[in-house]
C-alpha cells in the first residue's frame, strides 16, 4: 500500500502535462488512435463501452475523426497518455491477433513496453475474454465500471495482472458495484473504488457516475499508480 501511495504522489505531480496529441496509426489490416510519445515505459490499450465502435479515420481537411469521444476511457487518452505512458485507442475486441498486431506497432515504434488492457462497461466482457488468450502476453487487465459477470471472474490462475475499477454510487443496473466487491471479496481482485463527481443522463451512460463523470483525472491517476507499483 505504501508503494501504491507513493507512485499516485509522483503521477499526481504529472498533473500539468500538456495534452499529449493524437495520430491515427496503423497496425496490418486496421487503424487506432494512438496518443502521447516520447520514450514510454507503459502503454495502455483503451477501448470504449458501448456498442465499442472508434473508427479512427483521417476525415474532412486532414482533421482525426472517430467516434465514441464521450467515453470515459476516449475523452480520458491525453489522462493516460502522460509520463512514461503512452495510449492506444481502439475498437472493443475480443481478438488476441487485433491486440498483439497493436502491441507489436507500439513496440516497433517505441521499443519494450509494458502494455495493459483497459475496457470499461461493456468493453469489460472483451478484457476478460481476453484475459486467457492474453495471458502472459500483456502485463495486466484493467476492468472498469465492469459488467456483472465479473462477479464470477476468477483470475487468480493467471499471471497477467487485474484490477477492477468501480463507482460506488454507479447505478448501472448491469454494471453494479457489487459485482466487482464480490470479485474482489471473493477471489482477492485488486479494486480501486471511487467516490465523487456528478452524474447526468441514462445510469448506464459516459456522463453518469457509471462514466467517472467529474473524477476523470483522479481515477486515471490511480489506474497509472497501480500499473508502476510493480
Amino acid at each position: 500500500m505504501r508503494r501504491f501511495l507513493g507512485s499516485l504522489l509522483a503521477l499526481a505531480c504529472l498533473a500539468g502535462t500538456a495534452r499529449a496529441a493524437d495520430e491515427l496509426a496503423s497496425a496490418g489490416s486496421f487503424s487506432y488512435m494512438l496518443t502521447g510519445g516520447g520514450q514510454p515505459v507503459y502503454a495502455v490499450i483503451l477501448m470504449p463501452g458501448g456498442p465499442g465502435i472508434l473508427d479512427p479515420q483521417i476525415g474532412t481537411g486532414g482533421r482525426l475523426a472517430f467516434r465514441a469521444g464521450g467515453n470515459f476511457l476516449v475523452r480520458s487518452r491525453a489522462l493516460f497518455a502522460t509520463g512514461p505512458f503512452v495510449s492506444a485507442s481502439t475498437d472493443a475486441t475480443t481478438s488476441s491477433d487485433r491486440i498483439l498486431a497493436i502491441v507489436g506497432d507500439l513496440q516497433k515504434r517505441f521499443g519494450p513496453l509494458k502494455v495493459y488492457m483497459v475496457g470499461t462497461s461493456r468493453s469489460t466482457e472483451s478484457t476478460m475474454a481476453l484475459s486467457m488468450p492474453l495471458d502472459g502476453k500483456v502485463a495486466g487487465f484493467v476492468h472498469s465500471s465492469s459488467m456483472n459477470g465479473i462477479a464470477t471472474f476468477d483470475p487468480r490462475k493467471f499471471r497477467s495482472r487485474h484490477l477492477i475499477v468501480l463507482h460506488r454510487m454507479d447505478a448501472c443496473r448491469v454494471t453494479r458495484p457489487s459485482s466487482g466487491e464480490a470479485s474482489h471479496r471473493n477471489y482477492g481482485t485488486e479494486l480501486i473504488e471511487m467516490d465523487g463527481g456528478k452524474s447526468t443522463g441514462d445510469d448506464c451512460e459516459a456522463f453518469a457516475y457509471h462514466g467517472y463523470n467529474g473524477i476523470e483525472r483522479e481515477t486515471v491517476d490511480k489506474i497509472k499508480a497501480w500499473i508502476v507499483a510493480k
